[in-house]
């Protein structure tokens, strides 16, 4: 960061992030009317955004680089400042926010904005996944084909999700995968198998309660079926689960060969069919502002 008291802040929002009718260029110059700070923003343009974002951050030189949006935007923003010191915040503002659940921000604008300006900088690792960034989680198979669906409702939100989940549960199929991890390789019918940075979906589905971003190591949770006792645990309990039905499995490195294309997603991001995944862990990758 630089030297001068007033930090310079660089808002990075995405305007069709979720339902949200907030002003948040209004919100964000009002919170720091008497604060040192100096707040700048980049809206995210509708085509070539990644290359545009990392023109203005050239320009700008900001000290902390704020998401503002869901988690496909923090996606977006970490990518910009990975192998840089850049630190990253959370405004969150998505239909699926789940990496502001995973380290403890509020979706509450005042309050988000007191862990951006007086929090901490906290060092987790990252997973690159098929030459794609993850921060949080990505699959392949039915969570992969609802957020597809789910692409298509013109319902937002969880409603919206869950629509898209309705439809799906009826029409997927399970895969036939071949898993090499460090230690093992197995075959497995599956519904889906999630490659796990974080612990839980930005609908508060406890997928992966083994996990921590700021160890060597990333789960690989194989659910053998869509099961709604296994869900009851993920959503609610958080209960033990039955290793007949949810496998996890931890690696630094990981390949997934899938017998036939299969849908794919990285951080909430639809991105096509695959039949093949290749994953590392990257140690240390961002720097991240978290409560105190």
């Amino acid at each position: 960061m630089n030297n001068n008291a007033v930090l310079k802040y660089l808002f990075v929002v995405n305007p069709v992030s979720g339902n949200n009718n907030t002003n948040f260029r209004a919100e964000i110059e009002e919170y720091f009317t008497s604060l040192p700070g100096d707040p700048r923003f980049f809206e995210l343009p509708a085509s070539g955004a990644p290359q545009k974002l990392k023109e203005k951050i050239n320009q700008e030189k900001p000290d902390k680089l704020i998401a503002v949006g869901g988690d496909g935007t923090v996606k977006l923003v970490a990518e910009a400042v990975w192998q840089t010191n850049i630190p990253i915040g959370i405004l969150p503002a998505g239909s699926a926010n789940g990496m502001a659940k995973e380290l403890g921000i509020s979706t509450e604008l005042k309050t988000a904005l007191d862990i951006i300006f007086n929090g901490r900088i906290k060092k987790i690792h990252a997973i690159k996944i098929n030459n794609e960034l993850c921060i949080h989680l990505s699959d392949i198979g039915f969570n992969a084909f609802v957020i597809k669906k789910f692409e298509s409702e013109k319902t937002r939100g969880m409603w919206g999700y869950v629509k898209a989940a309705w439809k799906v549960l009826w029409s997927h199929s399970k895969m036939q995968v071949l898993i090499q991890t460090d230690e093992e390789e197995i075959r497995r019918q599956a519904a889906m198998v999630v490659i796990a940075n974080a612990t839980q979906y930005g609908t508060g589905v406890l997928i992966n309660p083994e996990g921590k971003l700021t160890d060597d190591l990333f789960e690989v949770v194989i659910v053998r079926k869509i099961s709604l006792s296994e869900i009851f645990k993920m959503r609610v309990t958080h209960m033990p689960y039955d290793p007949s039905k949810t496998e996890i499995i931890q690696t630094r490195d990981l390949n997934i060969q899938s017998r036939h294309r299969v849908h794919f997603q990285v951080d909430g991001e639809y991105l096509g069919k695959i039949n093949e995944i290749k994953a590392t862990i990257l140690p240390n990758a961002l720097n991240v502002i978290v409560p105190v």
